[in-house]
């Protein structure tokens, strides 16, 4: 019998420790793949608000061209500014029906005159924003609100960063978990069959031959595991693709880049088959001494 014969024998014998060791890599890497498109969207949203206007001035009514244009060269005055963009009453009303052109009642309700003429002010150093924001709060004759879009950014990154670091707890403990107790099968089935080992030992057969079936089983785990882990991922995925995205609109959160998926099974494949190997050989090392 060839040892991948005899690796699948060992399967086919105890499908409930089978079955368990494909469970746990299967959950190991789908929270691993889920972790990873999860992350792939937070990314798109901080990118997203990263290079929007950080500062967003909106103005009061009845200003006059001269006023508007003060302003707009004392934001220009600032140190480490990117841009300074005027919107005007028009211009914010032509957005506000493309934001809404799929509700035509919104846009039908709505004209130039009650919507306020605002500047979208981009800046390279955050401390300007502070700046900013502190200085043209005081215009109230002038100013009606600002939209500090730094204060977002910083909770968007304090939520990411939350997320991300529980992602890789959970991760790293699923993967702990999925590569102790494949090693302990492995253990247990070696055990199980010490006699068989023992007399192919006596018979000349080599450590790595005894080995070699519980390591193509602990490869069997890890292929499978990764692969079906990532594929319900991608399944998943694909389900909730459009009202995810649709909520986050105009960010897409869901990457829909099929190479992303490609390259995402394949690494979880590798990865799987790479971690249950490792699993396996830990574990036939330790039981086989003889």
């Amino acid at each position: 019998m060839t040892p991948l014969n005899n690796a699948w024998h060992h399967i086919r014998r105890s499908p409930i420790q089978s079955f368990v060791a494909v469970l746990v890599m299967t959950t190991t890497f789908f929270c691993l793949t889920t972790f990873i498109v999860v992350s792939s969207g937070l990314s798109s949203i901080l990118s997203y608000f990263e290079t929007k206007p950080e500062v967003t001035i909106f103005l009061q009514d009845g200003l006059d061209r001269n006023t508007v244009e003060s302003l707009q060269k004392e934001l220009a005055n600032y140190p480490s500014i990117r841009e300074v963009k005027f919107i005007s009453k028009e211009k914010a009303l032509a957005i506000y029906k493309e934001q809404n052109n799929d509700n035509p009642m919104l846009t039908e309700m709505v004209t130039a005159s009650i919507l306020p003429a605002s500047f979208e002010v981009s800046v390279s150093d955050p401390k300007v924003l502070e700046q900013i924001a502190k200085n043209f709060s005081a215009k109230k004759d002038q100013v009606e609100e600002i939209i500090y879009q730094k204060d977002v950014i910083d909770s968007l990154i304090t939520w990411t960063s939350f997320i991300r670091q529980a992602g890789i707890i959970l991760v790293s403990v699923s993967a702990t978990l999925s590569f102790f107790i494949v090693a302990v099968i492995i253990g247990m089935k070696i055990t199980n069959r010490k006699d068989e080992i023992r007399i192919s030992r006596l018979l000349g057969a080599s450590k790595f031959y005894v080995k070699k079936p519980f390591l193509l089983e602990g490869l069997f785990y890890g292929f499978w595991g990764g692969a079906i882990g990532s594929l319900t991922t991608l399944a998943l995925s694909f389900y909730f693709n459009q009202p995810v995205n649709q909520f986050f609109s105009p960010v897409i959160f869901i990457s829909e880049d099929s190479t992303f998926y490609l390259y995402l099974i394949t690494g979880s494949i590798a990865l799987g088959s790479l971690v249950g190997y490792f699993a396996s050989f830990v574990g036939s090392r330790r039981y086989i001494k003889f």
